[in-house]
């Protein structure tokens, strides 16, 4: 009996997938990319937006499928919420720039940008989706203006990414309320 639920539970230990993600207190990596908002190409860079407080940073496997369209609805719900708390909000994703166009006025209706992720940058944040390499899992960072990693998420299911970020947004502003960009 324990071997078959020995043997059951390494089934779904495989079929699992495994996700990695950049561990709290890493420094995230630099990205500079193009990103959209509104529909509007424009030149993202991280280090800039750090500048400006905490950034919320999702990556995401594709533009208009079910669950990222549902993962950009909740994130443009609370993006007012996150700026009241100074951080910036930017989902990351493997698109062409042309879908992040679309996709940043019809999913993620127009309040928060969405940034193209080359194969450097997903493997950088160590996203990489493990059955299709050549695009991201999806992963939620909140990155502190000194770089630093201070909440990490991934799980496919994109519940949970909206409410761990916001926590963790609100726990580092608590921690550093005369904080000001």
């Amino acid at each position: 009996m324990i071997r078959i639920a020995a043997g059951a539970l390494a089934l779904v230990a495989l079929a699992t997938p495994a996700f990695s993600a950049l561990s709290i207190g890493a420094r995230a990596p630099e990205i500079a990319t193009q990103a959209s908002l509104d529909g509007k190409p424009f030149a993202f860079s991280l280090k800039a937006a750090l500048k400006k407080g905490p950034v919320v940073l999702y990556f995401y496997p594709a533009a208009f499928t079910k669950g990222c369209t549902i993962e950009a609805h909740g994130f443009a719900d609370a993006t007012d919420d996150f700026r009241k708390l100074g951080a910036t909000v930017i989902g990351m994703s493997a698109d062409p720039i042309d879908t992040l166009n679309k996709f940043s006025v019809q999913e993620c209706r127009s309040k928060f940008a969405v940034g193209s992720a080359t194969p450097t940058t997903i493997s950088a944040f160590d996203v990489v989706l493990p059955v299709k390499p050549s695009i991201s899992n999806r992963t939620s960072y909140v990155i502190a203006p000194d770089g630093k990693v201070i909440f990490a998420y991934s799980a496919m299911d994109p519940t949970g990414h909206i409410t761990g970020t916001m926590d963790a947004v609100k726990a580092w502003r608590a921690s550093h309320p005369k904080w000001h960009a």
